[in-house]
C-alpha cells in the first residue's frame, strides 16, 4: 500500500474526493455543487480531511452526514443552525429528539394534491367561503390545491364564525407580500452574487427573517388589542 500514489491510498483507506461525493449525492440533490459542498462545510455541517496538498477527502460517514443535512433543507427547510445541532448530538451519542416528525419506513409519497371537493371536505368549508377567498384573491384559483390552501382554508373557516370574511384578509395578504418584498430587498445584495455561498446563505436567511416579521406582527396585534379590550 505504501507504494501507492497518494489518491489511490485515499481511496483504499475510503476517503473521496468533492468530485466522488458529487457523483453520489447528485442523483438526489441535483444542485449540489463543489461550491455548496465547500459552504456546507464553512457552516460546520461537514468537516472532511485534508491531504498534505490541500485537497479534502470525504469518509463515508461524511457522505452520510451530507445526505441527511441535504434532506433536512429540501424538504423541511430547516435552518443549517439547527440541522448542525442535531448531527452533532447524535455523533456526540446523545440521543436527541429530532427536529421533524420521523419520516414513515415506507416509500416517501409525493405531497397530496385536492380536487376542489376534496379541498372542501378537508377543510369543512362552504363552498360560497371558497369561492368567496378566491375572487378576494385570499386563495388562488387552481386544477388542485396543496396542504397550505387546505390550513388557510381552514382558518378561513374559523374567522368566518366570527364574522371575519375573505374580503376582510385582502390587507393581510397584501401586506404579507409586502413583507416578502421587503426580505427579498434585504437579501439582494446576497442573492445577486454568482458564489453558490452568498446564494446558499440567503437561501438560509429567508425563512429566518420570514419568523422575525411574524413576531413583530404578532406584538403589533397583541398591543392593538390591549389598546382595544383593556
Amino acid at each position: 500500500m505504501a507504494g501507492l500514489p497518494a489518491h489511490d491510498r485515499s481511496s483504499a483507506a475510503g476517503l473521496l474526493s468533492i468530485g466522488q461525493v458529487l457523483a453520489r449525492l447528485s442523483p438526489d440533490f441535483p444542485s449540489l455543487t463543489s461550491s455548496k459542498l465547500r459552504f456546507l462545510e464553512v457552516q460546520g455541517i461537514v468537516s472532511p480531511t485534508r491531504t498534505d496538498s490541500g485537497y479534502r477527502k470525504f469518509s463515508l460517514a461524511d457522505i452520510e452526514r451530507l445526505r441527511l443535512a441535504l434532506t433536512l433543507q429540501r424538504d423541511h427547510y430547516l435552518p443549517l443552525m439547527v440541522i448542525r445541532d442535531y448531527l452533532d448530538d447524535v455523533e456526540a451519542g446523545r440521543d436527541p429528539a429530532t427536529p421533524i416528525p420521523a419520516p414513515p419506513t415506507s416509500i416517501v409519497q409525493a405531497p397530496r394534491r385536492y380536487r376542489r371537493e376534496d379541498l372542501l371536505a378537508a377543510a369543512g368549508a362552504a363552498p360560497q367561503l371558497l369561492n368567496d377567498a378566491i375572487s378576494t384573491g385570499v386563495i388562488t384559483a387552481s386544477d388542485s390545491y396543496g396542504e397550505q390552501t387546505v390550513a388557510l382554508l381552514r382558518a378561513l373557516v374559523a374567522l368566518d364564525r366570527h364574522g371575519i370574511e375573505p374580503r376582510h384578509l385582502r390587507a393581510v395578504r397584501q401586506s404579507a407580500e409586502q413583507d416578502a418584498a421587503l426580505i427579498e430587498k434585504a437579501l439582494a445584495p446576497l442573492s445577486r452574487r454568482t458564489d453558490a455561498t452568498s446564494r446558499g446563505r440567503a437561501e438560509e436567511l429567508a425563512p429566518e427573517l420570514a419568523r422575525r416579521m411574524e413576531e413583530v406582527r404578532a406584538v403589533f396585534v397583541r398591543g392593538a388589542l390591549d389598546r382595544l379590550l383593556p
